[in-house]
């Protein structure tokens, strides 16, 4: 197991990720459970209440890292049934192997991976944008990541309800009063 866990794009955690229409990155919680060697589901959701109290005490969003849904569960004899299941943003997986069970190997590999990842994706911007030669190009780099966010919240800000003019441009004056 360890190998598997541990090898860059070829570790389970790699294997096990998924993508949304959108291109962001998310893990289902039932399988990322069945992953850190969790047997039964119930005992991983106190490792998920764990994470959202880590996200609340860090003041990030919990629902831009922990999303429920119903997910497709095999139930034995070939039938399936929909079971309530989490998507997990990168954030959410690293908050749940610093919560969840130490005593087991995999546990620590999951910690492991999840911190090196994150900070290779830091690494990776940050690279791009030292390349950049003049102030104009990091300029534009920095106007093009705020772009790329500004979209992603404006896809999360309508998939909460927010949809009226009016109401987004409340909703956008609260993000201006934030910064």
């Amino acid at each position: 197991m360890e190998n598997e866990v541990s090898k860059g794009p070829d570790s389970i955690f790699e294997k096990i990720k998924r993508t949304d229409e959108n291109g962001n990155e998310y893990w289902t919680a039932r399988t990322l459970a069945k992953a850190l060697d969790y047997t039964d589901f119930r005992n991983f959701l106190a490792v998920i209440e764990k994470a959202k109290e880590a996200c609340i005490n860090s003041h990030q969003q919990v629902a831009n890292h922990l999303v429920e849904f119903n997910e497709m569960v095999s139930i034995g004899s070939g039938a399936k049934r929909l079971m309530p299941s989490y998507k997990l943003s990168r954030y959410a997986c690293y908050l749940i192997v610093q919560n969840a069970d130490p005593s087991k190997e995999v546990i620590a590999l999951g910690q492991t991976y999840f911190a090196v990842q994150t900070r290779l994706q830091e690494i990776q911007q940050m690279e791009a944008y030292n390349r950049l030669n003049t102030e104009d190009e990091r300029r534009l780099f920095l106007r093009n990541e705020m772009a790329e966010h500004n979209t992603q919240l404006a896809v999360a800000a309508k998939n909460a309800g927010v949809v009226e003019p009016l109401d987004y441009a409340i909703f956008q004056n609260h993000g201006y009063k934030g910064l």
